[in-house]
């Protein structure tokens, strides 16, 4: 690699892409946001536009052509290395100009070298989907959860806005306990909390019902908020303390040793009633773990190209890159 190629980490998920254009040293000149990147939600079409439009963000915020990029490390939700995604995203960053290799990396791991450049610990994410991960000399080690919505994702965003939208739904249908979640999904929907009845159900129940079926499953995860905008109702608070619980439980299946805990995900890095349940449920194991929120895995995606060059990643190249990504978001 030349002295002035450039590298770029692409971090995509459900709910956004971004791609950081680093030196080869892991200097951040440039930073691109776009869409959904996982294919799983949106599509594999989708997914590849919104990381070629990131990637071309990122180059066109720096001044710098496509083509001075040699490497991109790209971190993304759902996509294997192999397959119709990878070659239609190549062939879509082949048309851009970009005339370099693209490697393929972890979401998971995107993450935790967000927050820690330590090859040995542990990242659990939480967002629209759940995976705990054990990370050793730099590679994921063991993996628990991050199924899928179908299968599994314990504890995520979408695990919590499907039993959201099941709790009203039981609230309305008499058999489940009244909860402040019923009228806030209701509203979130535009739907009038009706007592007229048809074929022998609240008409609000029947409009429910029909929405909900109608939205791409995925969706649900939109209703998470409503659990923790009503956390004091005691069926929300059930819920949120289930999910630190599940979120616990899949750690513990790949704890070994104490070391650093990188938590990304808008479920577990805030301070919440998950948070609380998930520390409380962890119990001593928690107190040999040093946890490290971070928003997202941009800053580790640019590690992850940086390394995809061959330089090794430091705790002075994430102290830097942090703070420059920081300050073009």
């Amino acid at each position: 690699m030349g002295h002035d190629m450039l590298a770029i980490g692409v971090d995509g998920g459900g709910t956004g892409t971004r791609a950081v254009l680093t030196t080869p040293d892991g200097r951040c000149l440039g930073y691109g946001v776009a869409g959904r990147g996982n294919p799983i939600s949106a599509g594999a079409e989708g997914a590849a536009a919104a990381v070629v439009d990131a990637v071309r963000s990122a180059t066109a915020s720096a001044g710098r052509p496509l083509g001075d990029v040699s490497v991109i490390a790209a971190a993304l939700a759902g996509q294997p290395a192999s397959g119709e995604g990878a070659e239609l995203l190549l062939a879509l960053l082949r048309t851009a100009g970009f005339a370099g290799e693209v490697r393929f990396e972890s979401d998971l791991l995107a993450t935790y070298f967000s927050g820690t450049a330590a090859g040995f610990g542990y990242a659990v994410v939480s967002g629209t989907g759940a995976c705990a991960i054990r990370v050793a000399d730099g590679r994921i080690e063991a993996t628990s959860d991050g199924l899928g919505w179908l299968l599994g994702d314990r504890g995520s965003g979408f695990w919590i806005g499907q039993r959201v939208a099941k709790a009203a739904i039981r609230d309305l249908d008499g058999a489940g306990r009244a909860t402040a979640l019923t009228g806030g999904l209701l509203y979130r929907l535009g739907i009038a909390p009706a007592t007229t009845r048809g074929a022998g159900r609240p008409r609000a129940l029947e409009q429910l019902v029909a929405l909900l079926y109608g939205l791409p499953p995925i969706e649900l995860a939109t209703f998470a908020p409503l659990a923790f905008q009503s956390a004091d109702d005691p069926v929300a608070a059930g819920i949120l303390r289930r999910a630190g619980e599940h979120l616990a439980g899949s750690l513990a299946a790949v704890l070994t040793e104490p070391g650093p805990l990188v938590v990304g995900g808008g479920v577990l890095s805030r301070p919440s009633a998950v948070r609380d349940a998930f520390l409380g449920r962890l119990g001593d194991a928690a107190e040999g773990l040093d946890v490290r929120a971070v928003p997202d895995g941009a800053v580790g995606a640019g590690l992850l190209a940086v390394r995809a060059v061959g330089r090794p990643v430091t705790t002075q190249m994430l102290d830097g890159l942090t703070a420059a990504v920081a300050h073009v978001r």
